[in-house]
């Protein structure tokens, strides 16, 4: 629902696949600092004995029945509301439009309203218009004036490098060389500019390697930023601290547009037809959602897990806010559907791999898994059984749907994500068992699929049907570069949020354990070099977002916004998946329940 003497490792091998082990004799298990003693059955006999297992001892939802109380609006009062707020959003949007157009000549204008559009959450409407306008925006202020746009001002020449690089153009940095003094340092006359300092925080997270000028430009405009915050008075206060948390670039789209457009409100020169729409399309999404996350509801607790399987997560809601950063769009809700059912069931396979399951019992359930044939089902233990039929349930419907739109050949693509997924547990399964400690090449060989997100990738594909091409699934499931970033990110920063909980158990060493080990440092020394590797691994990321992309650009931002997603619920050094009590908790109320007022 993770080197070389200078201490990298390749972003390379991802593993494809793990031979199966011969059977090994059956040893006795270490007792675990957590055990409860639950009867199971024996694989493939049905007899019962009593066998130890390991208790992660995660807490229940913090959601319970909540979201299956939710009634869709049917009555005709609601019905003609809906009505009466399409037609306004309709206005509104042709309101929007004209106003893009009217500016054409004021880039400033455009830039601004551009950028407000983009972070409301509202761009889906205007792609074809913003697409326009910064092609003309590109064209104009570098291509005809030979790479120099002749902006005087910070702000405005910080935020025409944002929006161009998030849109894929390969603008150079030298745009910042006017703001530098003698020395080839940012001039210390930008330190009060407080919208130019911020509009340069967020444009300098958009680097790649080797841009030195970028690196300093974050470091110069987050050591004034920070120096200056508490001085400042609302709303830019709060649009600092805010930015200093989290970054433009690196926010779950839905959640930041949620906060933005209070952010926004509180602005005295906001435009109000951006405001409305905002807010009519925000709650209209949010109404869609619902409806969705209560389908979702009923499939989730009619398979009983709660009852059937009660050593695993519960975090069907957790589930679907993470697939919620990834494609929010109306248009994608089959994409939702089928991703949030893999991450909820691949939770509960990481729990039966990682904290419930014996060894025998894994070898056999791997089998099985590879076998891909419900023929197999008898010769698991009950509790896999149950896991079993749920998952071959979920991929015949993902198959249904599939032959459906005549797209039958990207369920192989599906199904080999989840096989391969399997296949990663269980190599980390016989780690612990042999007491294996790899080296940190060998481990992120291995976790890096284990992560999930290779899986949640492919199967985000899969779901975005017509959009995707049998090539763009080939060029995925071959590991490139972009999928390679978003592994690592994801593996470390999970390893560092979670690694103390998963050492306090009998589980498989963390990234952090591995480097420490392979290189005699100590655990801060560890963390820093591994933090290292998380943002040069976000300079990948933005370099294979610019043109000429190997894909089409949406389905790089899928990519991006799975990445999104694993720095806002891992971010602090918490597991806020696992532990969504505190953080998560209010993530998902402003998401799925509070609509905008």
């Amino acid at each position: 629902m993770l080197r070389n003497a200078k201490k990298t490792f390749p972003c390379s091998s991802i593993c494809v696949s793990v031979r199966h082990p011969q059977s090994e004799h059956k040893e006795k298990r270490q007792k675990m600092s957590q055990v409860s003693a639950v009867p199971s059955s024996s694989p493939g006999k049905g007899t019962s004995h009593a066998t130890e297992r390991r208790s992660a001892n995660y807490h229940p939802s913090i959601w319970g029945d909540y979201f299956l109380k939710y009634v869709s609006p049917s009555n005709s009062v609601d019905n003609r509301h809906d009505q009466q707020a399409e037609k306004e959003i309709q206005k509104l949007k042709d309101e929007v439009k004209r106003s893009l157009y009217a500016n054409a000549d004021k880039p400033s204008l455009n830039l601004d309203m551009i950028d407000q559009i983009q972070r409301l959450g509202i761009a889906h409407h205007f792609a074809s218009e913003i697409d326009h306008i910064l092609t003309q925006l590109n064209e104009t202020c570098f291509v005809r004036n030979n790479g120099d746009p002749d902006i005087d001002d910070l702000y405005t020449a910080s935020l025409l490098f944002r929006l161009l690089r998030q849109h894929g153009y390969r603008i150079s940095c030298d745009i910042f060389n006017k703001f530098k003094d003698a020395s080839g340092k940012f001039s210390e006359k930008h330190a009060g500019d407080v919208r130019g300092l911020l509009s340069l925080y967020e444009a300098s997270h958009l680097s790649v390697h080797g841009e030195d000028d970028l690196d300093q430009a974050l470091s110069f405009s987050s050591t004034h930023l920070e120096s200056i915050k508490e001085q400042l008075s609302p709303p830019l206060a709060t649009q600092v601290r805010h930015a200093l948390e989290q970054t433009i670039r690196r926010g779950v789209p839905r959640l930041e547009a949620r906060r933005y457009i209070s952010m926004y409100k509180a602005e005295p020169s906001h435009n109000e037809a951006l405001m409305s729409l905002a807010k009519l399309d925000f709650n209209r999404l949010q109404k869609q959602h619902q409806e969705e996350l209560f389908d979702l509801a009923r499939w989730w607790k009619g398979l009983d897990f709660k009852l059937k399987l009660p050593f695993a997560r519960d975090r069907l809601v957790e589930g679907y806010f993470w697939i919620l950063g990834v494609h929010f769009e109306p248009e994608l809700a089959v994409a939702r559907r089928m991703m949030t059912k893999v991450i909820a069931l691949t939770s509960v396979l990481d729990d039966i791999y990682d904290v419930y399951g014996t060894f025998e019992e894994l070898e056999l359930f791997t089998q099985a898994i590879q076998r891909w044939d419900m023929d197999c089902i008898n010769e698991l233990p009950e509790y896999m059984q149950v896991f079993y039929k749920a998952l071959i349930d979920v991929y015949v419907e993902i198959e249904e749907v599939l032959a459906s739109t005549g797209r039958s050949y990207s369920l192989y693509y599906a199904k080999e994500a989840m096989i391969r997924q399997a296949r990663c547990y269980f190599a980390e399964a016989k780690w612990l068992h042999q007491q294996h400690k790899p080296t940190i090449d060998e481990y992120m060989s291995i976790a890096l699929v284990s992560s999930g997100y290779p899986l949640l990738a492919i199967t985000s594909f899969v779901g975005m049907q017509g959009t995707v091409t049998k090539d763009d699934l080939d060029w995925l499931f071959n590991n490139p570069k972009i999928l390679k970033a978003s592994t690592v990110i994801c593996r470390l920063m999970d390893d560092l949020a979670t690694h103390k909980f998963e050492q306090s158990r009998q589980h498989v060493g963390s990234a952090l354990q591995c480097y420490m080990r392979q290189y005699g440092v100590t655990e801060r020394e560890a963390e820093n070099d591994l933090r290292k590797q998380v943002e040069d691994a976000w300079k990948d990321m933005n370099e294979e977002c610019l043109y000429p992309t190997a894909v089409a650009m949406p389905l790089l931002v899928g990519i991006l916004n799975l990445t999104r997603v694993m720095d806002v619920l891992y971010k602090d050094g918490g597991d806020h998946y696992t532990n969504p009590h505190i953080t998560l908790k209010d993530h998902i109320k402003s998401v799925l329940m509070d609509p905008v007022q």
